[in-house]
């Protein structure tokens, strides 16, 4: 008997980028297999491996350049706390009231605003243009940050900085998408953020020795670490207009900086094919305001957007408050708490490919995305409760980080698994990268200048988040199964695709 049938929304078997198709078995009593079954499946094998060499390409075009380019959006975005503790707070009085929380925060109100119309212009005007543009610009608007003599000024920067890195983080998912199938993209996801995450944790190493140029050009050395992270940003946003491919969908044509197409008709073809049998939507379709609202609307969306806000709100925690914290909280001195901030994003990084090997392996994310939860609630229980003991409240951190940050291309994964339509899929990357900046303001306003240096109220909010999301995705696991039940039954039809079944 045939194992468990994949749903495709085609309705027809599929299978991952790596699977072989396979002729059926014959019994004994069978007829023999002729010549024509026998040349069918060595160009099926043949074609498998073409479609291997081609999707390697992609992974090497796509992959390190936007991990390096986001590693610096990253940087760019949060190395306010590194300043902040080189200098930054005496020169500009950032210490005084609320304004480094309102520093913070403000940069994130133009990101959650800019990221759906930055989406739509990105399919009009192609991410080989758009994404280094938004690259090089934010790179420049970065550095100066570094000329800043009030904390309006700043404030006015971190403002810019916003609306321009508001489309690229999104626009950085939903190209990736267009690519992969649903169940190889977890792994993209995680080495795309990973690389990502690791440059974020070295930023406290690079912001101390950026720190030490002190003086030099007759600059403090907080303004160094702005002007040399910025200058980094702007080189490899103008590089990466040579790199970063179009759409598959675009990709047999010539680009203005490149005089051959990224893609022979035949290698596209095999992509397109593949993206079809997987979920039926390798062709680009219309963006009507109507359906636009229709997706923002959508509750499985809107759950996910939740979700991801949760696992966001940990991470930009950690990545804006860890230095202050082990410095203030921890006692440790500004240089040892910069180092320190290292080790857990070095633990994140295995820890989110096993986890994204597991859930493509498996085909599983819901159960993946609770015990990530369980995981970084218990690291936030050590670092908010384990006062006797500094070194299990660093412990925690390395639960926390690892965790938290391993939940944001997992819950990437999850909702592209179950979305059909590139629309949609352009509206939910943006919908979900803005509740992450929504989070971002939720970090910047819960860890409060009165409640430093424990900051146990931001801790508890974080911890009572995270319970909440085991609560949603655990129902998801039951509800999800149920409606893929009905699917069977033929009851309902899901994403309006015949045959295609929620990933749990």
């Amino acid at each position: 008997m045939a194992g468990e049938k994949e749903y495709s929304p085609s309705g027809r078997d599929t299978n991952g980028i790596e699977d072989v198709h396979k002729s059926e078995h014959t019994s004994e009593h069978d007829s023999p297999r002729s010549d024509n079954d026998l040349e069918a499946t060595q160009q099926d094998v043949s074609e498998d491996k073409e479609t291997r060499r081609v999707m390697r390409r992609v992974d090497l075009r796509l992959l390190p350049v936007l991990a390096a380019l986001y590693s610096f959006a990253l940087i760019d975005r949060t190395n306010l706390a590194n300043a902040r503790v080189a200098g930054a707070d005496e020169d500009l009085g950032l210490s005084v009231g609320e304004r480094y929380s309102l520093v913070t925060m403000m940069f994130f109100v133009p990101y959650i605003l800019f990221e759906l119309p930055s989406n739509i212009v990105l399919r009009k005007i192609g991410p080989g243009i758009w994404l280094p543009a938004l690259a090089t610009l934010f790179g420049v608007v970065s550095m100066a940050c570094g000329f800043t003599y009030e904390w309006t000024q700043l404030l006015g920067c971190r403002v810019v900085l916003g609306a321009l890195e508001a489309g690229f983080y999104p626009g950085c998912v939903y190209l990736l998408s267009c690519w992969y199938v649903r169940y190889e993209i977890q792994k993209r996801f995680s080495i795309f953020y990973m690389l990502a995450t690791l440059a974020s944790g070295l930023a406290n190493i690079l912001g101390y020795g950026l720190s030490q140029m002190d003086g030099v050009g007759g600059l403090h050395g907080w303004r160094w670490i702005f002007i040399i992270e910025g200058l980094v940003t702007v080189a490899l946003g103008l590089l990466s207009v040579l790199i970063i491919v179009p759409f598959p969908d675009l990709a047999t044509k010539k680009t203005f900086f490149s005089r051959k197409p990224f893609l022979s008709e035949r290698e596209a073809s095999l992509v397109t094919a593949r993206l079809e049998k997987d979920r039926g939507d390798a062709a680009n379709d219309e963006m009507p305001m109507r359906n636009i609202f229709t997706y923002i609307c959508d509750w499985k969306v809107l759950e996910w957007a939740w979700l991801y806000l949760i696992a966001a709100t940990v991470s930009y925690s950690f990545s804006l408050f860890l230095p202050i914290i082990l410095e203030a909280d921890l006692g440790y001195s500004t240089s040892r708490a910069q180092i320190l901030s290292f080790p857990p994003y070095a633990v994140a990084a295995p820890w989110m490919l096993i986890t994204a090997w597991l859930g493509d392996k498996y085909r599983k994310r819901g159960h993946l995305i609770i015990f990530n939860n369980a995981v970084a609630l218990i690291g936030l229980v050590m670092i908010g409760f384990a006062t006797g003991s500094p070194n299990a409240r660093y412990a925690g951190t390395f639960l926390g980080v690892a965790a938290g940050n391993t939940n944001v291309p997992t819950i990437l994964t999850y909702m592209h698994n179950n979305i059909v339509g590139q629309t949609k899929r352009s509206v939910a990357s943006a919908v979900l990268v803005g509740a992450s900046g929504l989070s971002g303001i939720i970090a910047a306003n819960i860890f409060r200048q009165q409640d430093s240096p424990g900051y146990r109220p931001a801790l508890i909010t974080v911890i009572i988040m995270n319970a909440l999301s085991i609560l949603l995705v655990a129902k998801n696991l039951w509800l999800y199964n149920r409606m893929n039940k009905k699917a069977d039954r033929g009851e309902i039809v899901i994403e309006g695709q015949p045959g295609f079944r929620l990933t749990l």
